[in-house]
């Protein structure tokens, strides 16, 4: 018997198409937040990708991004229709051909050095702001909502890390960093709101699970993490995360290198990045402590790894 989720889907792409939905299976394992369905007609063939009525802003923003990305020459999708239906908001794309990148049997450090060149293509879209929010599609205006710690700003963002940096701080007892290295991060985040940062677009999952391969050409899929946020920084952060931790998604050590070629950075590059991805995991670490505990484990576990392997000459 077909299941409620799968029954919506076609509905959905039914309605769309004006067609009777011949077909339709569930794509597992590739999307952690959105249910995922390809649905077949008799003349058509799209992807449904469905979540509650809350996500529909991020599919605003997912839609944006798209086409922003393909008039700067990045492949991807085409969004056909976003909507809500019956509480469930959804989006309508294009089926593309090809191997998801987890599955792809071309050389891995090619499709990381092509994805460094897509990165650096996206921070030419123009854009204004900070923070992951979309709040005007016309002037590309992003944001980060204000909270009681911070007003939204990344100069926000280091105050309140500056803040939490005392003797009492969480990350103490996690074992994340000793009370003399909470000194010495705090002087590098002081430093920080003296520096002058680039803002630009980033996607904020460039990974081998939201690509397909075809014929060589790597399509990128996916904007629901995208940001605006700092240039390179952001980027090579997140992809640097997942390098780091191992992910089957990420780039290997050779593959982390074809992927800033790609960028046009170099390794020496990465120490002008240092205090924003020592930032970065602190935040993430912080925000998980306050919002999601489930996460503190596996974002202290990070941090460490970031305190320990690219900073400890700092101490």
């Amino acid at each position: 018997m077909k299941d409620l989720v799968a029954s919506q889907a076609e509905r959905i792409a039914g309605i769309f198409l004006q067609e009777e939905v011949k077909s339709s299976y569930h794509i597992v394992g590739k999307g952690i937040d959105n249910q995922i369905f390809v649905v077949e007609t008799k003349s058509q063939k799209v992807v449904v990708r469905m979540n509650n009525k809350d996500t529909y802003p991020t599919y605003i923003k997912e839609k944006w991004c798209i086409e922003q990305a393909a008039a700067v020459g990045i492949p991807g999708p085409e969004v056909l229709s976003i909507g809500i239906v019956d509480e469930i908001a959804y989006m309508i794309q294009t089926f593309i051909h090809g191997d998801n990148g987890l599955d792809s049997k071309v050389h891995k450090s090619d499709i990381w050095r092509q994805l460094g060149d897509y990165a650096k293509l996206i921070d030419t879209i123009h854009v204004k702001g900070f923070g992951k929010n979309l709040i005007d599609p016309v002037r590309g205006m992003f944001q980060s909502p204000s909270h009681a710690k911070s007003d939204g700003s990344l100069q926000g963002d280091v105050q309140h890390n500056i803040n939490c940096l005392t003797e009492h701080d969480p990350l103490i007892k996690l074992g994340v960093i000793t009370q003399k290295e909470s000194q010495r991060v705090k002087n590098l985040f002081e430093n920080m709101k003296n520096e002058t940062y680039r803002f630009g677009l980033i996607h904020g999952d460039i990974s081998f699970k939201n690509i397909i391969v075809h014929a060589n050409q790597v399509i990128l899929l996916d904007w629901g993490n995208a940001e605006v946020s700092v240039v390179p920084h952001g980027t090579v952060n997140q992809v640097l995360q997942y390098q780091m931790l191992g992910l089957r998604e990420g780039p290997n050590i050779e593959e982390f290198k074809a992927f800033l070629e790609g960028y046009g950075l170099s390794e020496e590059d990465l120490a002008d990045m240092r205090a924003f991805q020592l930032l970065r995991a602190f935040d993430n670490l912080r925000w998980a402590i306050d919002r999601c505990p489930d996460r503190i484990e596996s974002y202290a576990a990070f941090a460490k790894q970031v305190v320990g392997l690219n900073y400890r000459e700092w101490f």
